[in-house]
């Protein structure tokens, strides 16, 4: 019998035979390659939920474990974010407590050559009493025929002179028309005050306001001349927060917001009698006296 060959090219070359696989080798052959066809499929069919299922997984696994802060870690992002908030100043939360509390105060008389009403001066007061009770300045309210208060919600109120303290430049009035919801200003004595503490007056300088300044206590138990030499002041607080005539009458404000004195002067080696740095304030234990009320 003639044996047959076969050959990779067209031509027959001698000695190259080429053996024929049986039928069960040829089956066994594709049968693994089908087998991986179909699991591959299988795979990139189930991709998305095997990846569904690892996002859920991952995720339980940041959930089910809870961190614990230690306080260090606490104090830190408590503190970082007040460093993001700012904060109102010294000045501004000082401002706010008494607001309700300052009056401005204008004195009238007779102009000698029209004998028409004018203002003669105009300062500031404090309300120390919700009835009504005010603090100002006697060289405010001297020689006035008639006085006017206008409380911090616009209302307009005639005063009495009730009190007087010439050794502290004191004057107690009584507002004839009184607020509903009128706020007193809290009192705080002077017995920790000390140079350098933070302070705020609130007055209607040159009679714009209420206009608010802030600086530092320079000062204690200070005495001063007033400007006509007529009067000597003792024990005073000196600070230089701005203040102006208008000022007179005011408060003098803490960090707290309570009232440490009221304001009665200036220093100003000129003629200008401007600020220049250094003001006076009586300690609100002389404006309690003046008042009635026993002291600290």
């Amino acid at each position: 019998m003639k044996r047959v060959s076969l050959y990779s090219s067209s031509r027959p070359q001698a000695g190259k035979e080429v053996r024929i696989p049986k039928k069960s080798e040829l089956k066994s052959r594709f049968s693994w390659k089908e087998s991986l066809r179909n699991h591959r499929l299988s795979l990139l069919a189930a991709g998305p939920g095997l990846i569904a299922l690892a996002l859920v997984l991952l995720q339980w696994g940041y959930t089910a474990t809870p961190q614990n802060l230690t306080q260090e870690e606490i104090d830190v992002a408590v503190t970082r974010a007040l460093d993001t908030v700012p904060l109102p100043s010294p000045a501004t939360r000082a401002y706010e407590a008494v607001r309700g509390s300052i009056v401005r105060v204008r004195s009238f008389v007779d102009d000698p050559k029209t004998g028409e009403e004018i203002v003669a001066s105009t300062g500031t007061g404090v309300v120390i009493l919700d009835k009504g009770v005010i603090l100002t300045n006697i060289h405010v309210v001297a020689g006035a025929k008639r006085i006017s208060l206008t409380f911090a919600d616009g209302l307009e109120s005639e005063a009495e002179l009730t009190g007087t303290r010439p050794e502290d430049d004191l004057a107690v009035l009584q507002a004839k028309t009184v607020p509903d919801d009128l706020q007193a200003a809290t009192l705080q004595s002077t017995s920790d005050l000390a140079p350098g503490d933070h302070v705020t007056a609130v007055g209607f300088p040159f009679g714009i306001g209420p206009s608010v300044s802030s600086g530092v206590v320079s000062g204690l138990r200070r005495d001063y001349h007033s400007p006509e030499g007529k009067r000597l002041l003792t024990n005073l607080i000196q600070f230089d927060a701005a203040v102006n005539p208008g000022n007179s009458g005011g408060p003098l404000v803490n960090a707290s917001g309570e009232v440490v004195g009221i304001v009665t002067g200036i220093l100003n080696p000129t003629d200008q009698r401007v600020f220049v740095g250094i003001g006076f304030a009586v300690p609100i234990e002389n404006a309690a006296l003046a008042v009635g009320v026993p002291p600290f």
